[in-house]
C-alpha cells in the first residue's frame, strides 16, 4: 500500500505494439539460436524465421550437434555464415560456452529454441538403461540446458524468449510403437516450459513449447508402412505433416505477435490428441 492511503498498482506497463499485423512478425535484427537446425523440424524453422526478415547472414546461428552435409547445404541455401558451433546439448557447459560465444559475437540474444532430440526405439523394459540414459540426456537434460544459459543471459537482458520443441507424446502413449522415455521426456519438457515461464515473467521473459504430431523427416523415414498406416488411422486430418507447416507457429513464438503469449504449449499434431 502506497503511504498516502491510495492502493499501488502491480500491474506491469504494456510493451509497444505493432498496429500493423504483418510487421509484428518480423524479426529484423534478432538474434537467434536453434539446436539441432540441420534436418528435419529445425531446417524448416530456421528458413521460417529468416523468410520472415531474419538477417541469417548476421543474425541467425545455428547450433548443431554434427558438421553434416544437411548442415552445410543448409547455410548455403540461407546465405548464412559458415558458423557451425559444434555442441553436444547433453553437455551443459559446452552449451553455456556456446551461448556466451555467440552473445560476445552478436551483443544480444533474443531467442533461444531449443530444438534438438532424439527417438527412443523400444518400450520401457526392453530396452536398455543406458538408452534410456541417452534420450534422456538429450531430449529433457538437454532442453534444460539450453533454457538455462539462455535464460541467465536473457535475466541480466530484462527480455528474452525460449521455445521448446517438445511433441504430441509429451500428451499420450503412441501407438502402436513403444517409446515410454521419449514419452515421460516430453511430457517433462512442457512442464518445464510451463514453470520457467511462471519463474521468468517476473523480469520479462517468455517460455512456451511446440508439441509436433507425426512429421515427415528421416526421424520417421525407416518406420515400417503398417506402423505409418496405424499413425494416419489415428489422426483426425489422415495424414503426417509437412515440417513448413509448422514454421508458421515457431515463427508466430518467435516474434513480438506472441508479446502475451507465455506458458502455452501448442499442439499441432492434425488432431490427434483432440480425439
Amino acid at each position: 500500500m502506497a503511504t498516502n492511503g491510495t492502493r499501488k498498482s502491480i500491474r506491469n506497463p504494456n510493451p509497444p505494439v505493432e498496429d500493423n499485423v504483418f510487421k509484428s512478425f518480423r524479426l529484423d535484427g534478432k538474434t537467434v539460436i536453434i539446436t539441432g537446425g540441420s534436418g528435419g523440424i529445425g531446417y524448416e524453422v530456421a528458413r521460417g524465421l529468416a523468410e520472415a526478415g531474419a538477417n541469417v547472414h548476421r543474425d541467425m546461428v545455428l547450433c548443431l550437434n554434427n558438421r553434416s552435409k544437411a548442415s552445410r547445404d543448409h547455410r548455403q541455401r540461407l546465405q548464412c555464415q559458415d558458423r557451425n558451433i559444434q555442441v553436444q546439448v547433453e553437455n551443459y557447459a559446452e552449451v553455456e560456452g556456446s551461448v556466451a560465444s555467440v552473445v560476445k559475437d552478436f551483443g544480444r540474444l533474443d531467442v533461444m529454441i531449443a530444438n534438438a532430440g532424439i527417438p527412443s526405439k523400444a518400450g520401457g523394459l526392453d530396452g536398455t538403461v543406458a538408452d534410456w540414459d541417452r534420450v534422456r540426456a538429450v531430449d529433457f537434460d538437454g532442453a534444460y540446458h539450453c533454457a538455462r544459459a539462455a535464460g541467465l543471459v536473457f535475466k541480466a537482458q530484462g527480455y528474452g524468449n525460449c521455445i521448446f520443441t517438445a511433441s504430441m507424446s509429451g500428451h499420450a502413449a503412441n501407438v502402436p510403437q513403444e517409446q515410454s522415455c521419449y514419452n515421460a521426456c516430453k511430457a517433462g519438457v512442457i512442464h518445464l516450459s510451463k514453470s520457467l515461464a511462471v519463474e521468468w515473467a517476473k523480469w520479462g521473459g517468455r517460455v512456451n513449447s511446440v508439441s509436433p504430431g507425426y512429421i515427415d523427416t528421416a526421424i520417421s523415414g525407416d518406420c515400417p508402412f503398417e506402423m505409418k498406416e496405424a499413425w494416419y488411422d489415428l489422426t483426425p486430418l489422415k495424414r503426417d505433416a509437412d515440417p513448413r507447416e509448422l514454421k508458421g507457429v515457431y515463427l508466430y513464438l518467435a516474434s513480438d505477435a506472441s508479446s502475451y503469449t507465455t506458458g502455452a504449449d501448442f499442439a499441432v499434431d492434425g488432431g490427434y490428441t483432440a480425439r
